[in-house]
């Protein structure tokens, strides 16, 4: 390994075409700043367009790429405006996703069906699409925003735990397909993480509760705590990594039993 290719070079994303969708969340957000400082040039996705808009004037390097991600047609278009504007896609980075918190005997099977198509089906089409190029150029990252809820259940929340699990079953499908052509598929699952939308709930006493009691590190994540994983998965320092999930959770997936 030479020194151009060794220690902090590795990390660099110097000039990277990278598409991120969800970037007007909190996670997405603080991911989009992240890949910008790294040196991406970064696609930031959301459905409203001067939300966008504000954002790439945030944020260096960036442009905007607003459109629906459970609209297939145009999710390929976008992809496609990517590679016929820079040449080139080098990485997809998902972390739009929804969120219904909701029982079993509560969500409707039509709710249902929406999450599963924003969180599982939107996340697929994206990775198809984004393939082609990849597999044409010979090389590409596709990082997955999953989840701790993938491999865990909780009373009241009964149908995102599902359309995570199925998201982590689609990095290590994607990893086997598309790492014989150079792409590299691998996933984040945070634990809680203190967003806006997550606010509400981190105040509540019996979840502040819950977090002391079943996180080793006893708190909740910065946004800004994702960062590193991803940058990390979409960079050359991965290059041997393929169809893992990294937990980002505080250590919470290795506590047994939560009793203290």
């Amino acid at each position: 390994m030479n020194e151009a290719s060794s220690g902090l070079n590795l990390f660099s994303l110097k000039d990277r075409i990278v598409v991120l969708t969800g970037a007007t969340g909190g996670i997405g957000g603080a991911v989009a700043k992240g890949l910008s400082a790294a040196g991406a040039i970064v696609g930031l996705n959301g459905r409203r367009t001067e939300q966008i808009e504000d954002l790439c004037r945030e944020i260096p390097d960036s442009f905007a790429l607003p459109f629906d991600i459970t609209d297939e047609d145009a999710a390929q278009a976008a992809l496609q405006g990517v590679v016929d504007r820079h040449g080139h896609l080098d990485a997809l980075v998902c972390t739009a996703a929804a969120r219904d918190r909701r029982g079993f005997a509560d969500i409707e099977t039509e709710a249902y069906r929406k999450l599963i198509e924003a969180n599982l089906i939107a996340p697929f089409h994206l990775a198809r699409n984004a393939a082609v190029h990849m597999i044409a150029q010979g090389s590409g990252r596709i990082v997955m925003m999953t989840s701790l809820a993938g491999d865990f259940a909780m009373t009241g929340d009964s149908a995102y735990p599902s359309t995570k699990a199925g998201l982590a079953g689609l990095v290590r499908t994607l990893a086997v397909e598309l790492g014989p052509h150079g792409i590299n598929v691998n996933g984040v699952a945070p634990g809680p993480v203190a967003t806006q939308v997550n606010l509400p709930v981190a105040e509540k006493p019996e979840w502040q509760a819950m977090i002391r009691r079943s996180i080793p590190l006893k708190r909740w994540a910065d946004p800004s705590e994702l960062v590193g994983p991803v940058l990390f998965l979409a960079s050359d320092a991965s290059s041997y990594i393929n169809g893992q999930i990294i937990h980002v959770d505080g250590g919470a997936s290795v506590k047994m039993f939560p009793m203290d």
